[in-house]
């Protein structure tokens, strides 16, 4: 599981797959997101600009990403 530790009061979905290391380029992460492939707290999530906040947990191909605070 990566640890995605916020700097500010949230992270956009497509940059917490890129900075998690999951995808290599934003293209990849819309790609990912449109294709509904990610999933944030349990739910298929199709929007690549979705605010996450502390404690949201997002899987994608097998691997998760913690948002904390």
């Amino acid at each position: 599981m990566e640890i995605i530790k916020l700097r500010d009061e949230y992270i956009k979905l497509g940059q917490a797959l890129k900075a998690a290391g999951f995808v290599e380029s934003g293209v990849d992460a819309k790609f990912a997101v449109q294709d509904g492939l990610v999933k944030v707290n349990g739910k298929t999530e199709l929007q690549r600009g979705k605010k996450l906040v502390d404690g949201d947990i997002v899987e994608y191909d097998g691997k998760t990403i913690r948002i904390t605070g």
